[in-house]
């Protein structure tokens, strides 16, 4: 991945990350490589990634899918392959937790997507699976959100389900 997409998106964007120089994250991606495929990944499937806070403990920088939709190279997805395989039909290509696995990345949790919306108005048109209990995933269930209205809400869907404007945001610490 070309690092100046990065730093461009960083510098656009400098209130998503207050306080943080690039040459701290600069300094990180370049003693993790593997972290910087993964951003690679992120960006080739639609999604914008960009900083969007620190782990105080370990000064880890976390990025998270920035594009304004859910990004366009990870939609029409069902939740899982559980829930691929309970398909009998019409199946989608995969899998929102596989194609996140693969790619080195993990599902938000709904709190990580409500600080995302602090951060600017995602998921206007679309919505993107998040991280779903054990309890409700075990029901058949899984869940997802997005801004309408003002507002974001979380709602829920059978996890065999699939749309073409539901996709899934992922987030990676470096």
């Amino acid at each position: 991945m070309k690092i100046d997409i990065l730093e461009q998106r960083f510098l656009k964007h400098l209130a998503r990350h207050e306080g943080l120089a690039w040459s701290a994250v600069r300094a990180r991606l370049d003693a993790n490589p593997g972290k910087l495929r993964v951003l690679e990944e992120m960006e080739h499937t639609g999604g914008e990634p960009d900083v969007v806070g620190v782990v105080p403990a370990s000064g880890e920088l976390v990025f998270c899918d920035c594009s304004p939709e859910s990004p366009a190279g990870r939609r029409s997805l069902c939740f899982d392959r559980a829930a691929l395989d309970g398909r009998k039909e019409n199946k989608p290509s995969g899998s929102a937790l596989e194609v996140a696995q693969a790619m080195g990345v993990s599902l938000l949790t709904e709190a990580e997507y409500r600080h995302l919306q602090t951060l600017g108005e995602f998921d206007r048109k679309t919505s993107s699976w998040v991280q779903t209990p054990a309890d409700i995933r075990k029901q058949g269930g899984a869940l997802f959100c997005d801004r309408r209205y003002g507002h974001v809400f979380l709602y829920h869907n059978g996890a065999e389900s699939y749309y073409a404007a539901r996709g899934f945001r992922g987030i990676v610490r470096v």
